[in-house]
């Protein structure tokens, strides 16, 4: 009985699909790396105003007011008594830190006009300078001037 001997292939390493899996990854980590944004404002649509300035990139907090009525600062929903401990938590790190009172844009399902005395007050007895944030308009014609 003959048996045959066959010849074993030689290893090899493919660089190809090490290649490709490298630059996968690659572009994973820079994919990544764009989306890594810090937001600390919720996205909401702006009211428009005609006075004002643009903002200073100093630190800064903002206190939302939503179109439901719920009061958030920074990204924590609070409510007008939990306001205050979370900014002065926020001035504590950075003393010049801004706060900002952002109004969302809309119809609301509750009327925020008491709701933004409120926290107007709160905030100016508390001694705390407070900017509004709004979207600019073209016409600034109705802008008092300094």
């Amino acid at each position: 009985m003959l048996r045959l001997r066959r010849a074993e292939p030689d290893m090899r390493i493919e660089m190809m699909p090490l290649i490709d899996v490298i630059f996968l990854i690659l572009t994973f980590f820079v994919y990544a790396m764009v989306l890594m944004v810090r937001v600390d404002m919720l996205p909401v649509p702006l009211e428009s105003y005609g006075s004002g300035e643009a903002a200073d990139p100093d630190p800064a907090i903002a206190v939302t007011l939503r179109l439901d009525g719920s009061v958030f600062v920074g990204q924590d929903q609070t409510g007008p008594e939990g306001m205050l401990e979370a900014i002065t938590a926020a001035q504590a790190d950075a003393p010049d830190t801004v706060v900002y009172l952002v109004l969302e844009a809309g119809d609301g399902t509750t009327d925020r006009g008491p709701l933004l005395t409120t926290v107007w007050d709160r905030l100016h007895r508390a001694g705390i300078d407070i900017k509004l944030v709004g979207a600019a308009t073209e016409d600034t014609s109705a802008a008092p001037t300094p």
